[in-house]
């Protein structure tokens, strides 16, 4: 699990396909230190195993659904990719709770300056934007962030300048593929009330009965 907090921005050394995955090195420097083989690291919002090392890299597999869903196959030699590490159950949640798991890509479609902040519209697909909502939260190439408005299949987000700089969103324009990751609370709450897990809609629905005979109420 990770917190969408970038811890710093490595640089695709390689990515080597094969007939059915392939095989990602990052040159990195903070994610490696107390890094082992078998830890996770989250590259553009995407949760890959690290599974060997070098002198400052490390090498991760990419399995052939985590291409066709994020934005790592477009990746070439030397494109920045944000990293951070697993969370620890002692450290600081500064974004929201995140599991690594892209849910679709959205492209940047305006970049437009608003006093000290930088204001990015961004393409989502409705598998996506059904989750969004304004003043959540979005995973967006891994970055927590926060939505400031939804217009039909576009949602916003405003990025002080210490975002814009540290993370690949500073490093791209117009037209970027970025991988999206809705609010994991948002979809377990969408799941129940419709019924695709215990409690919802297929048993009755959630109702304020139900919520009272839970205690929640």
């Amino acid at each position: 699990m990770f917190t969408g907090i970038v811890e710093e921005l490595g640089k695709l050394v390689s990515l080597e396909m094969g007939a059915d995955s392939g095989v990602i090195t990052i040159e990195a420097a903070a994610v490696l230190e107390g890094t082992r083989p078998g830890d996770s690291i989250a590259v553009n919002g995407v949760c890959l195993t690290a599974r060997a090392f070098g002198s400052g890299t490390f090498s991760a597999d990419v399995m052939p659904e985590t291409l066709r869903k994020s934005n790592l196959g477009n990746l070439k030699k030397g494109d920045r990719v944000n990293l951070e590490r697993a969370m620890t159950l002692g450290g600081r949640l500064g974004g929201h709770l995140m599991l690594g798991h892209v849910d679709a890509t959205g492209k940047v479609v305006s970049i437009r300056p608003e006093g000290t902040a930088v204001v990015y519209t961004m393409s989502a697909p409705e598998s996506v934007r059904r989750y969004i909502l304004p003043q959540g939260s979005i995973g967006v190439d891994g970055i927590s962030l926060t939505v400031a408005r939804l217009q039909g299949d576009k949602f916003s987000v405003s990025l002080i300048p210490h975002t814009v700089k540290l993370t690949t969103l500073g490093y791209n324009g117009v037209g970027y593929e970025v991988n999206l990751e809705a609010d994991v609370i948002g979809k377990y709450v969408a799941r129940m009330l419709a019924g695709s897990i215990p409690g919802g809609h297929g048993e009755g629905g959630l109702t304020i009965e139900k919520l009272a005979e839970g205690g929640f109420l």
